[in-house]
This record gives structure tokens, sequence and C-alpha cells, in this order.
């Protein structure tokens, strides 16, 4: 065994009382120090947190006090410019009454579809005239839609405030006649064609086919002369539409008619094409006190006024007699206040107008607060969905007795009753297996050419007795979008549609309005299927470009300039929609903002939609509905850089802001931008930072390009609906 090891020398050495109170008091001194060192770091951080706020608290009085000084005179300006609204109106007006009187020195004997005692003789000799062809009809038929078009454009672009209750029964009324006489007139035209159906014949088949096609209205019939019980598909030549027809059709004295009609006079009779009177009153009732209050106003004014230029022209009229007694020099004084006095006058009907104009735009962004009645199953409802394309009148009819030649002479048996219908499934029937006797009829039916789907059409059938569009008693439907072919099975004749959810295309993804030229803009809307481009100028609206996943796709309404309110009608029956109703928030999540707030926003837009570029911001969702967010920039030019210097703007009604927070911000943020201040309008706003050359632009636009900007925004409503 080795040495033992030597115990360690260095033993540690023993702390003392004294020593470890010595440790434990420097710790705690050392403590103490350090949270008094934080203490007043604290203290310190937190008096220049303060002082910080108060300095910004001041800078926010004070620039909440520059806005305020300046507020009366930033709206008086505003006001001004925004008389570009009423002299619109009075150009429409103008236009109208140009319109009525070019009419009357046209003399082309066409009714005026605003006076009812013409209306009344129109029809009236319409349906005296007998023995029309269907190719007569259909010319006549070109007419009559014209002049239900222009009473449906009367009813929409006057102001409902100025629409006469007598005057809209009256209009409404002529539409009904126009469209039930034309679609009698259609099946007196069928039953003549029928009775010369032998004549007619195929030389193959021996059964007649006739198909004629006009823009707004294509008849396709059949008629079953040879009854064979083995001709059960028909098809019309040169096309794939038709039917597969059940043996008891097949050999039975029957006809079968397709008119398709491109417009829709069936669930339109039904629809209120203009609000009710409760509405109105409901959305301008605010608006028509403060009209009442200008007129009192202005009248005073305009008492006094008159007064005084009444004395001052007295007192001019007998110092003139006294010093120089110049008759000539007192009239035309007098006649300078009678000037004045009537330019009052005009000053106030103006402003009348303008409050007018402010509630009719403020019932376009109205939503209703009660939801369309109750809909069954398997009814639809009009208000969530639309029919495109027109409808298909499909009937079975019973063939009418034939034309004979008997000695160079064509003789034919009229019945009475006119056009009857073929009963299909009979209602009462002795047959045992009804439902194999009687089944489904397929048919195939051909989409209009012109017409947008999204997604694949629905198909429905007219209740005449519930007066409702329905989707029972269809089945096995099949589209192929490629042919624009629907295929579907049928239980009982009738008219027909196609629909699509009317706000497939809501809410829109993004949206910009940029200037192209001096009055002149464009105005994109995205959405999850299209890119629609819309361009504005003056009083007119075309569309430019609709892009589908990608590619161009081309429509017959490209390169069409048109006023706005027909423009929306086209775009909407073209099944591009992206026009919400006063219903539509009860179907699409929507970014509800405030009514006023709303229709500021847009009116100052269109202000200064010739040199500025505003476009979708995804601030807005984030703000509150008293608040609308979106970016804006100069555009003077056609040339777009990649990168656009975008400020984003925020606007409350009566104050607009310029955000510090881009569209690539982190948070939303309410923190104005350094080196800016407030406005009480989107004009002055700008105007700090824009150059001469666009404000100069701004001040000198056109009117009726102001109001129809103004009008396509409050149609789409871009702010509630992104």
């Amino acid at each position: 065994m080795g040495p033992k090891p030597k115990k360690s020398g260095s033993k540690k050495k023993k702390i003392t009382k004294a020593e470890r109170l010595k440790l434990l008091q420097e710790e705690e001194e050392r403590r103490l120090k350090e949270e008094e060192e934080a203490r007043l770091k604290h203290e310190k951080e937190e008096m220049e947190r303060l002082e910080m706020q108060r300095i910004e608290k001041e800078k926010w009085n004070r620039l909440e006090a520059k806005d305020l000084e300046r507020r009366n005179e930033e709206l008086e300006e505003l006001r001004l410019l925004e008389g570009c609204f009423p002299e619109a109106e009075k150009l429409k007006q103008e236009t109208r009454l140009l319109s009525q009187w070019e009419h009357y020195l046209q003399c082309d004997g066409s009714p005026d579809p605003s006076v009812a005692q013409e209306m009344n003789t129109f029809i009236s000799l319409w349906k005296e005239k007998t023995n029309e062809t269907f190719e007569e009809v259909i010319e006549k038929s070109k007419v009559v839609l014209n002049l239900i078009e222009k009473l449906k454009f009367i009813l929409l672009e006057i102001s409902p405030c100025d629409l006469q209750d007598k005057d809209i029964i009256q209009y409404k009324g002529s539409i009904l006649q126009l469209q039930e006489l034309l679609h009698l007139k259609f099946n007196v035209a069928t039953e003549i064609l029928l009775r010369q159906a032998s004549t007619l014949a195929d030389l193959d088949s021996g059964n007649m086919e006739k198909i004629i096609k006009d823009e707004n209205v294509t008849l396709y019939v059949w008629a079953n002369l040879k009854k064979n019980p083995r001709y059960r598909s028909v098809r019309f030549s040169e096309t794939q539409i038709g039917f597969e027809i059940p043996r008891i059709l097949a050999t039975s004295d029957i006809a079968l008619r397709l008119l398709h009609t491109h417009y829709d006079h069936v669930s339109t009779l039904h629809l209120v094409s203009t609000p009710s009177k409760e509405d109105i009153s409901s959305v301008t009732e605010s608006v028509k006190d403060d009209v009442d209050n200008v007129k009192k106003t202005i009248s005073k004014e305009a008492e006094e006024k008159f007064k005084q230029q009444e004395k001052g022209s007295h007192l001019i009229q007998e110092e003139e007699i006294k010093v120089e007694e110049e008759q000539g020099d007192i009239e035309v004084k007098m006649s300078s206040a009678e000037e004045e006095s009537e330019a009052i006058k005009c000053e106030l009907e103006m402003k009348v107008l303008s409050e007018t104009i402010l509630a009719a735009q403020l019932l376009l962004v109205e939503n209703s607060s009660e939801k369309p009645e109750f809909f069954e199953d398997n009814m639809v409802d009009l208000c969530q969905f639309t029919t495109l394309g027109g409808i298909y009148h499909l009937d079975i009819l019973e063939l009418p007795p034939q034309c004979k030649r008997v000695k160079g002479w064509m003789i034919v048996e009229i019945c009475k009753e006119g056009l009857q219908k073929y009963t299909y499934p009979p209602e009462t029937t002795e047959e045992l297996e009804t439902e194999n006797a009687f089944p489904p009829i397929e048919v195939t039916l051909e989409v209009h050419e012109n017409v947008i789907f999204f997604e694949d059409p629905m198909v429905a059938r007219w209740d005449a007795e519930g007066k409702h569009w329905r989707t029972d008693g269809i089945s096995n439907v099949f589209y192929k979008p490629k042919e624009r072919l629907v295929t579907f099975s049928l239980e009982t004749f009738g008219p027909l549609t196609l629909i699509q959810d009317a706000h497939v295309n809501m809410p829109y993804q993004s949206w910009e309005l940029r200037p192209l030229d001096v009055n002149k803009v464009l105005l994109t809307v995205t959405t999850v299927f299209t890119e629609i481009q819309i361009q504005i100028k003056e009083n007119l609206c075309m569309l430019s470009s609709i892009k589908l996943r990608d590619k161009k796709h081309v429509s017959i309404l490209e390169g069409k300039w048109m006023t706005p309110i027909p423009f929306i009608i086209a775009l909407k029956e073209a099944g591009l929609n992206i026009f919400p109703t006063r219903y539509s928030h009860f179907y699409v999540i929507i970014n509800n903002k405030v009514p006023l707030v709303e229709v500021k926003a847009y009116r100052q837009m269109a202000l200064l939609s010739s040199a500025f570029a505003f476009g979708w911001s995804k601030w807005n969702l984030l703000c509150n509905s008293t608040k609308v967010v979106f970016k804006v920039r100069e555009h003077l030019t056609e040339e777009c850089t990649e990168t656009p210097n975008w400020a984003i703007l925020m606007f409350s009604g009566d104050r607009a802001q310029r955000l510090k927070i881009t569209e690539e911000s982190e948070a939303f943020s309410e923190a104005l931008k350094e080196e800016t201040e407030f406005h009480s309008t989107l004009y002055h706003m700008l105007k700090d930072c824009a150059s001469k050359e666009a404000m100069e632009k701004v001040r000198s636009s056109n009117c009726q390009f102001v109001n129809s900007v103004c009008h396509m925004l409050l149609s789409t409503r871009l702010l509630s609906y992104s």
C-alpha cells in the first residue's frame, strides 16, 4: 500500500457572521440601487411618454382647431363644386324635353310612351288588326319592345321624388298591356302558321318543321302530321335543340312550340321597378326638412333683397327724375333688379334640386331592414337569383284544322276558341300505369349566346297560379358549357327560364378607378370569376373588356356607348351583375358603411376622378362603419409605373386624413402621415399635395361626366361590397 495522500492544506476560509451580514447588506444596497435606477428610468420614460402624448395632443388639437377654422370655407367651396350634380340633372331634363319635341316633329306614327292617350290609341289599333303572320308580328314587336324599354327607363331615370303616383300607375299599366298584347299576337300568329302545316310539310318525314329567327325572338315549331309511333326524337334542323317525346304524343294531333323570347316579360311583371313612397320618405325625411329650411331661408333673403332693390330702384328713379329725367336709365336699373331677383329664385331652385338629388343618391345605397317575404322550398327568390337569357315558352298545342285546296280556293275551318293547348299529362286518365304512359319529356335548350353563366345554370318553371318561378317538376339537369346546351326532364310544359345567383360576383375582390383622358375614366372591378372594365365619358358608359379566368371574353356590349341606366340593365341581362340591390346585404357578407358617408365619398371621388386614381385598400375592412379607407394617387398621364406611389386616405364624411400606414403595414392604425393635416373634404385633402395641373383638371371637369362616374360608384357600391 502506498502512502496516504496528504490532507489539503488550502481549506476554505470560514466566513464570519459579520462578513455574511456585510455581503447581504451590499447585495441589498445593490438591489435597492438597481430598483431606484429602474424607477427613475421608468419615471423618465413615463414623463417622456406623457410629454410626447402632450405634444401629440397639442398637435392634434392644433390640427383640429385649424380644420374647424377653415371648415365652413372648405364646405362652401365643395358646395360650389358639387353644383355639377344639379347642373347635370337640369341637362337631363332638357334632353328629355328635347327628345319629346324631336319625337313630335318626326311624326312617324309611333306614340309618345309618356302620353296615356297616345298609348291607348296605339294599343287599340293594334288589337283591331287581325291575320298578322309571325314575321309581321316580329317586325311590330321591335316598336313594342322599344316602347316598353322607354317606359322602364322613365320609371328608373326620373327621381322617385319627382314621379307622381298616377304617372307610375299609368306607365306600369302601359307596360303590362303591351307585354300581354305582344304575347297574344304571337299566339294568334302561331295558330295561322299551324293552319298551313300540311302545305309546309317536309318531304322526308312528312311532318312540318319551322324556325323563325330575329334579334329579340326565336320560334321553333314542329307539327305531328304523320303520327308515327316510332318518331320519338324531335330535333330542329342544324341544331341540337329538341325533345324526346313519349308514344302518346308521337301518335297525337299535336304541335310542339318553343318560343324563345330573349327578354323576360314573365317575372318582371311582378317585380317593383320603383321604390315605394314609404321607402323614399324614410330615407329623405331629414333631407326634406333641409329643403324646407333652405326654402324658408332663401325666401326670406330673396324677399329682403327684392325689397331693398325695389326701394333702391325707387330712390334711383326719383334721383334720376330730379337730376337728369332719363327714363331709359331707370328702366335699365329696374330690369337689373328683376334679373337679380330671378337669379335668387334660380339659386333657390338649384339648392332644392341639389337636396333632392342627394335624397335620390341616398336611396341608391339604402339597405332594406326587412328581408323579402318567406319563400317555400322549390320557390325561386328573385332577390337572390336572376333570370338570364330570356324565357323559353314550351307548349304542346292541339293541331288546328288544316287548309284544303278546293277548286283553286284555300278553305280552312276557323276555331272560335283559337289556339288550344294540349294538356300533358291529362288531368284525368283511365290508364292504369299513368307514370309509364305519361313520362317526363326530355328537353334540350340552347343558352343565349350573349349571356355569361359563371356557374352551371339552374332551370325553373313558371307557376301561373302562384305567380312565381319553381324548380320542382324538373330533373336530370345537365349542362354542356362548350356547346352551351342544357338538357333536362320536364313533367309539365309552360314558360321556363335559366337562373343564376344574382350575387355570384359579390363581394368584389378589388377595384380601381383611374383617369384615361379629359373627362374619361376606366373603372375596373375584379371578382372571383372575372375582371370587368368599364369606360365612362360625359354622360355615357361602355364595357371595355371582360376577362374570365385570365382569358379575354368577347361580348356584344363591348364598344357600345350607353347612358348609365340602360348600360347597367344591359350588363345585368348579360349576366355581368356588379350592381347590388337594397336586399343584397341579406345574401352577401358585406363591409356595410353608413349611407351618408358612402354617398359623400362617391360624390367627392367622382369630382376628383379627372386627375386622381382611386383603388381598393385592405384597411377598409378594419375601420368601423362610420369611416371608409381607400388608396389614392395623382394620375395625369397614361404611363403607369409598376409600383405606383399610393397614399392611404381615411374619410368620415366630414373629415379626410392621410394615414401613416401603407398596404404592406402589419396592423391598422389611424395615425396621421407626418407633415399632413386634417381637411373637411377629400378635395382639400388632395389639394395639399397635388400639382396645379391636376387641380385645374378637376375644376374644369364636365358636370355630366362627374354625375355619370358618381352614378356608377353608387350603383356598384365599391366601398361596402369589396
